[in-house]
């Protein structure tokens, strides 16, 4: 028998989800996500200039930051900012954001310059960093391609999409897209990044009871890729939009 969702929704269904590209009047791209009950703001700064290491190489940079507002969860967190110093999950989720932009953006074609992607959770239900990722795309691509209307960049820098969705396994049913009901019960979760092609950015797999066996492994993987063909699907939209 397999799990019965709270939210009714099929094992192989997302949460509703909406981008709206565009959300900031200030920020160079930007992008409002919204997973379920998940919330990210998402902007796109450009710097003309980069880190220390890329200074004189021709490469630009592509980083990002991570924070959740006081109140995106059931009971108030204390800000970051008033412990003096961030978490090690902060650290680790802004790197992996990071990490997954960079691996579609051309650094030779950017330049010597940086952008930076400010991915703040708004409300949280599970799941942000990989709507962060989903967000952060749109942003960065709105804010290269006015690099690109500016004259700024001969072409824009992105060679695909990419996004990311967690899966995990409830009570024997592999499921996609957890939200924080079944991801806080999940024998096994993970957050899977993967680029529109199918290109594997970087998975994140756990097991919390006992080690899954490659028929569960494979079948979590189907099921992001189903739903990562769907999130792409709508950056595009959402790109087409601006």
């Amino acid at each position: 028998m397999s799990f019965a969702r709270p939210s009714g929704r099929r094992p192989d269904e997302l949460r509703p989800v909406s981008l709206e590209p565009g959300w900031s009047r200030h920020a160079e791209g930007s992008c409002l996500v919204r997973v379920g009950h998940t919330v990210v703001l998402c902007t796109a700064s450009v710097e003309e200039k980069v880190p220390s290491f890329l200074r004189n190489t021709g490469r630009g940079w592509v980083t990002a930051e991570y924070g959740m507002l006081p109140r995106a969860t059931l009971t108030r967190s204390e800000r970051e900012a008033a412990r003096g110093r961030q978490s090690g999950r902060t650290l680790e989720i802004q790197r992996l954001i990071g990490r997954s932009l960079r691996a579609v953006t051309d650094l030779e074609l950017l330049g010597e310059r940086q952008i930076t992607v400010d991915c703040d959770v708004l409300q949280a239900d599970g799941g942000t960093r990989c709507a962060a990722i989903t967000g952060g795309y749109v942003a960065l691509h709105q804010a290269l391609a006015l690099l690109v209307r500016r004259g700024e960049l001969p072409r824009l820098p992105l060679r695909e999409p990419v996004a990311a969705v967690s899966c995990g396994i409830v009570a024997g049913t592999a499921l996609l897209d957890l939200d924080y009901a079944e991801d806080s019960i999940a024998a096994a979760d993970g957050n899977f990044v993967l680029s529109a092609s199918g290109g594997v950015v970087e998975i994140q797999l756990t097991a919390e009871e006992a080690p899954l066996t490659e028929p569960q492994v494979a079948a979590l993987r189907a099921l992001a890729e189903s739903g990562i063909a769907r999130l792409v699907q709508l950056q595009r939209e959402a790109i087409a939009r601006l």
